[in-house]
């Protein structure tokens, strides 16, 4: 049985379909990266905005066209849109075989089975809780946690992962080093706050110990911190940011606007003035620390005089980069009954004000760093030899690159010292090689480590 995966939205769906491809490779299953060779096309889907759902809902009607002009046998439509959304899919796509929401997907392999897709071969030995089947295996994404306990008015997050839940620290370890086995050079810590990590627990350690414990426990030379709210940014926290190099200098902080009005109609935990101070606390402890943000603009209310507190405020405190996104109203959150009345294309124009603000913060800052030396980690080797890396700074996917002129010996996955010489199309790099880093990297691990053979259903929360 060959199977082919579609992953939509966030980098904690992409960890989930990991999961299914291991669990479905374990039972001798063949993945593909043609849905037309498929006998069983999974659909995780994504349902945060609008935008989201549009596009998982095209992704599962064309899944449903390989049942006709492909090999396609089975339809499964999975994840965060399905868990919201399941009985008007059910509804209006009957050619799906089976819908699972996020607190059901253990139920994938079992479903698939009881249709007959499984070959009449013994399972194999299981590869490991996750299997990668991109094209950049050392660079992985490692979920910490599940669901949400922040109250923001405009998020179904809650809805779609249910209650925090921290997942056992043994565990995240374990996991780490098969994905190290695996070639991963640089994680990615990923959760919907990774500050909250251990507070359900209540044993007395948290984000900073599961940190300690990854760095002494494993090999990998790069971790970076993706969506921590910034009060979880205790000085235990930044000081160990501080003074461990293979956790990388950069954070990804959600302040999603400026106005204390509007913040505080969001339901958010912060206002300017704190913010403010906390970018300053961040800088002082953490020098050189890149700092992404998102931001949301067309929020039920949002006035003009708002949106320039936004812009002021971004021109002020000039974070490194920033996502902005229009507002969309969920069923089912708080914000949901509110009256939607900033007019979509008024929304639009707002959007684009905060980008350009932004696109000439980041580009003088990134003129700023001309001249620096600094650590990069190598993606890529083009077809005609440029070498593609990234900077600490520079997130996978999401932050630009880092391009170096052709240089012999070194290749994906290498960690490297580069000077940055020129800014190109305002967020990316041009860099000269110094030196390179990987062969440098010491390490003692002071535990054995012990490996898991077999996952089972429902693990990491699922």
């Amino acid at each position: 049985m060959r199977f082919h995966v579609v992953t939509l939205g966030c980098d904690k769906n992409t960890v989930d379909s990991e999961r299914y491809v291991a669990e479905l490779t374990a039972l001798g299953a063949q993945s593909t990266p043609d849905a037309d060779e498929a006998d069983l096309i999974v659909v995780n889907t994504c349902g945060f905005i609008d935008a989201a759902k549009e596009e998982s809902l095209e992704a599962i009607i064309e899944a449903t066209r390989f049942k006709s002009s492909g090999n396609c046998r089975m339809i499964a439509a999975v994840g965060c849109m399905v868990e919201r959304h399941a009985g008007e899919l059910r509804d209006s796509l009957p050619e799906v075989d089976v819908f699972l929401g996020t607190r059901e997907t253990d139920r994938l392999i079992s479903e698939v089975s009881s249709r007959g897709l499984f070959d009449d071969a013994p399972a194999l030995v299981h590869p490991g809780v996750r299997l990668y089947t991109g094209d950049l295996p050392h660079v992985r994404y490692l979920k910490i946690s599940e669901g949400c306990d922040h109250g923001c008015a405009f998020c179904a997050i809650p809805l779609m992962r249910g209650r925090h839940r921290s997942f056992a620290m043994d565990e995240v370890v374990r996991e780490a080093q098969l994905l190290e086995l695996q070639g991963a050079r640089e994680i990615n810590l990923v959760a919907q706050d990774l500050a909250h990590y251990g507070r359900d627990v209540r044993d007395g350690r948290g984000l900073p110990d599961l940190l300690s414990t990854l760095v002494a426990e494993t090999g990998i030379p790069w971790f970076r911190l993706l969506y921590i709210y910034s009060a979880g940014l205790t000085p235990r926290m930044l000081d160990l940011m501080a003074r461990e190099p293979r956790i990388l200098r950069y954070l990804d902080i959600p302040m999603q606007h400026a106005s204390d009005a509007v913040l505080e109609r969001m339901r958010r935990p912060e206002r300017q003035a704190r913010q403010r101070e906390k970018l300053r606390l961040i800088r002082e402890a953490v020098p050189n620390v890149a700092i992404r943000s998102t931001v949301i603009v067309g929020f039920p209310g949002e006035t003009e005089e708002d949106v320039q507190q936004l812009l002021d405020f971004l021109a002020e405190v000039r974070l490194d980069r920033v996502g902005v996104f229009t507002y969309s109203a969920q069923e089912g959150t708080r914000a949901f009954d509110l009256p939607d009345d900033v007019p979509d294309d008024v929304k639009r124009e707002r959007l684009e004000r905060v980008n350009e603000v932004q696109r000439l913060v980041t580009t003088e800052g990134y003129e700023s760093e001309l001249g620096r030396t600094v650590s990069a980690i190598v993606d890529r080797i083009t077809a005609d030899g440029r070498v593609q890396a990234r900077t600490d700074g520079q997130a996978d996917e999401i932050d630009g690159v880092t391009w170096l002129n052709r240089t012999a010996g070194i290749g994906p996955g290498d960690i490297v010292e580069v000077t940055l010489v020129a800014v190109v199309n305002d967020v990316d790099f041009e860099a000269t090689l110094v030196r390179r880093l990987s062969e440098r990297v010491a390490h003692v691990v002071t535990k054995p480590r012990v490996l898991p053979v077999m996952s089972t259903a429902g693990a990491f929360g699922r």
